[in-house]
């Protein structure tokens, strides 16, 4: 071997490992995360937190084996879309999207990039997925509740404020899912004493508006019902249903911590470490048609004591022997 062939496999050899540090680097994956939330809530923070730390441990770091870029729609229509091109744009691996309009702005701009949704209500009812067992097409996720468990809202308000005879029920009556869960509530209704009043959520003026003009009338209580207009409206909802001495039922545990009287619903955080597992099996080569959409594990009720003392409410022993937590 000559000194020239010597001195070029030497420094060859001493390439190799940056070749390899450049390869490695060019391994990263993309992940994509629209949410339906505002960027400086509290409660989207805990959601994305939720599904890094699912994320890691099944061994992604976020700026070491994936990179995940987020985008914050805060539940305004033309945002969804806006975040959806832009998130398309950086060529991701899979999406993450956060409730209906994040994965309907997804799907009308892709049908190839890999989808998992969090939060649907209804998936195949909105057209989303063919079925829950068959997804078929780019996307699969995880629901969030099936429709029966609105009827539960009712049951909890007159179990906590008997006196309840009027129940506003604030939907966003664009979405299906908003529709079939203010339907359950009526089916439910007339065997428990009530009369529905319905209250649209699609602006903070139709919100204060409805529950001013209900809080006329004597005996009334509210019921919140789960959508993204509802979850970046809720401090509004809060303190309105404080204003008016109005006792309500909400449908995430972030609403009774937040200063609500009463939450019946799943864990969400759970969910986003739940997706996870989707998006890691996506990552390793499983296509979102073969993935089935699964449906919410873990459900909670949650009551704020001090809320229901400021209303003058007795909670029930036997409401509060149920309660997974209770705030006082």
């Amino acid at each position: 071997m000559n000194r020239r062939t010597f001195i070029m496999l030497i420094g060859g050899a001493a390439m190799w490992p940056r070749a390899a540090r450049a390869q490695q680097r060019e391994k990263m994956r993309r992940v994509g995360v629209l949410m339906n939330l505002a960027a400086d809530d509290t409660e989207g923070s805990a959601r994305v937190t939720a599904l890094a730390q699912g994320l890691q441990e099944l061994g992604w770091r976020d700026g070491r084996d994936v990179r995940i870029d987020y985008r914050w729609a805060a539940a305004d229509a033309p945002s969804f879309h806006r975040h959806a091109q832009e998130l398309l744009t950086l060529a991701p691996d899979v999406i993450i999207a956060s409730a209906t309009p994040s994965v309907v702005a997804l799907q009308q701009a892709t049908r190839t990039v890999p989808i998992v949704f969090v939060g649907v209500a209804d998936p195949v009812g909105a057209g989303l997925v063919e079925s829950l067992a068959h997804p078929g097409g780019n996307t699969t996720g995880f629901s969030i509740f099936e429709y029966s468990i609105s009827g539960k809202w009712l049951e909890l308000l007159k179990e906590i404020a008997p006196r309840v005879r009027r129940a506003a029920v604030i939907r966003d009556h664009l979405l299906t899912s908003g529709t079939a869960q203010f339907g359950v509530i009526q089916s439910v209704a007339h065997a428990l004493g009530a009369e529905l009043t319905p209250v649209a959520a699609r602006s903070a003026d139709e919100i204060e508006r409805g529950l001013s003009t209900f809080a006329r009338e004597p005996d009334g209580g509210v019921i919140v019902t789960g959508s993204p207009l509802t979850a970046v409206h809720r401090n509004l909802i809060i303190m309105l249903a404080a204003r008016h001495r109005l006792p309500a039922v909400y449908p995430f545990r972030y609403f009774a911590t937040g200063g609500g009287l009463i939450s019946y619903g799943p864990d969400v955080a759970d969910q986003y470490r739940r997706a996870a597992g989707y998006v890691d099996r996506i990552l390793k080569g499983e296509k979102p048609a073969d993935l089935p959409v699964q449906a919410p594990t873990k459900f909670e009720t949650i009551i704020n004591l001090k809320t229901a003392k400021a209303l003058g409410l007795d909670v029930p022993t036997t409401l509060l022997a149920r309660a997974d937590e209770v705030i006082e």
